[in-house]
């Protein structure tokens, strides 16, 4: 029973590392350039659809002067 206050404690955290790490994900040369996660140019992570900052930076291919989130 002492190993349970280890295990899931230490499960919840392994989850959550690897969900949060998800959402850092975008396309490789953009994030290297902007230092920023899919979900300041997308609705949500893992969706194609922009937001208007991700429209912005579609058409300015640059961050500066987008529309705050």
């Amino acid at each position: 029973m002492k190993a349970l206050r280890y295990i899931i404690p230490g499960t919840v955290v392994v989850f959550g590392l690897l969900f949060s790490a998800a959402s850092g994900l975008a396309k490789p040369e953009f994030t290297k350039k902007e230092k920023k996660g899919c979900v300041t140019c997308h609705v949500k992570t893992g969706s194609k659809e922009l937001n208007d900052t991700g429209k912005h930076y579609k058409e300015k291919k640059t961050l500066e002067g987008a529309p705050a989130k």
